[in-house]
């Protein structure tokens, strides 16, 4: 499969890596940054406008390859692409139960484990060595960093971001847009658009929506 990057940066990089890894070929690399069109090694560079010419030229799908959750829905809305113009990207050193469902435009980095009868969502990011336990619900646009674990029956809504190395306990809730900082462990529900940190985890940021 043919797959166009929108970003080019850190993170673009690591997905792209991931492209490879799945055996597909990164085609484009569209950023703003860029004001002309370009290629350079095989790969086309320009700006995010060129995509949709892109797109019937190499017959290629879309990632947007951008870690801030609230910016990738952003760019999902102003491409207002199809579903079927998305791909999904899994490392070949990830591990997915055949009982898991993985949305739309989701990137899953090396060594990540989505357990049985999980549900991710699409535009979501799975970084390295995070796990999603067995019937968890994970919602678009969420972020799950490296090394984070969201334990079974969890439920994390619209873009919430799990930080590095955070845990969250069987059962619990973490509301949309909401925050768990690096390393904390949360055994109680997360209010939404709210941000937590510690352990056990408190709030440290009310929930008010953006």
């Amino acid at each position: 499969m043919n797959i166009i990057l929108i970003g080019d940066s850190g993170h673009a990089k690591v997905i792209a890596d991931n492209v490879v890894s799945a055996g597909n070929r990164v085609v484009a690399r569209l950023d703003d940054k860029h004001t002309e069109v370009f290629k350079a090694n095989g790969c086309w560079f320009g700006p995010v406008s060129e995509v949709s010419k892109l797109m019937e030229k190499e017959q290629a799908k879309v990632i947007i390859a951008i870690g801030a959750n609230s910016v990738r829905r952003k760019f999902v809305e102003r491409l207002a692409l199809n579903a079927d113009q998305y791909a999904t990207v899994i490392h070949s050193n990830a591990v997915i139960s055949p009982s898991a469902a993985i949305g739309y435009g989701t990137v899953v980095m090396p060594g990540a484990v989505v357990n049985a009868e999980a549900a991710v969502g699409n535009h979501a990011i799975l970084n390295s060595r995070s796990v999603v336990e067995h019937d968890c619900i994970v919602g678009d646009y969420v972020h799950i960093a490296s090394g984070a674990v969201v334990a079974g029956l969890a439920k994390l809504g619209e873009g919430a971001l799990v930080e590095t190395g955070a845990s969250i306990s069987p059962m619990k809730e973490i509301g949309q847009w909401s925050v768990v900082r690096a390393g904390s462990a949360v055994i109680e529900d997360v209010e939404a658009f709210s941000t937590v940190m510690g352990v056990p985890a408190l709030e440290i940021k009310a929930g008010v929506e953006k």
